[in-house]
């Protein structure tokens, strides 16, 4: 994060930073854009829900419905994202989750929607990070959770 005297200026990471802070690829990257990056402290994260992605062909295809299973883990691929891109390691990290308490899920997401994944760190002890998600849609809360995850280096070779 960029400062000026009282005003942070908050990073955004668009996709190609994403490719490279975390392993996920297609069907399964959930998070399109970060933005409002405030180191590891917080951000959020944005997703554009379309028809065509593959799990709205056997979810509910009368009546499509984002998987709550999905709005969980696009949380935490946000916090993730925020996480390795500030571990300082020239080695990319992993995360992994650990726990996931308190979720809550509003209204369905369905196709059309664009979910704002708001995080914010609750704490962290060495490389286990606890973080609090509300996701959005139009300003409406749909879903919340807390999670935590660890981080590990990733094994080359």
């Amino acid at each position: 994060m960029s400062e000026t005297q009282d005003n942070p200026v908050l990073d955004t990471l668009d996709i190609q930073s994403l490719l490279r802070h975390l392993p996920h690829r297609y069907p399964f990257l959930l998070v399109d854009r970060i933005e409002e990056v405030d180191g590891d402290n917080s951000a959020v994260g944005i997703k554009n829900v379309t028809v065509n992605e593959p799990h709205f062909q056997g979810h509910f295809p009368e009546m499509p419905v984002m998987p709550g299973v999905l709005i969980v883990e696009a949380m935490a691929q946000t916090a993730g994202a925020i996480c390795v891109r500030n571990s300082g390691q020239h080695t990319p990290n992993l995360v992994y989750f650990m726990t996931i308490d308190g979720a809550k899920f509003r209204r369905p997401v369905v196709p059309g929607d664009q979910l704002r994944i708001a995080v914010r760190k609750l704490k962290q002890r060495g490389a286990v990070f606890k973080f609090a998600c509300v996701a959005t849609v139009e300003g409406t809360k749909v879903a919340e959770a807390e999670i935590s995850a660890m981080m590990t280096p990733k094994q080359t070779g």
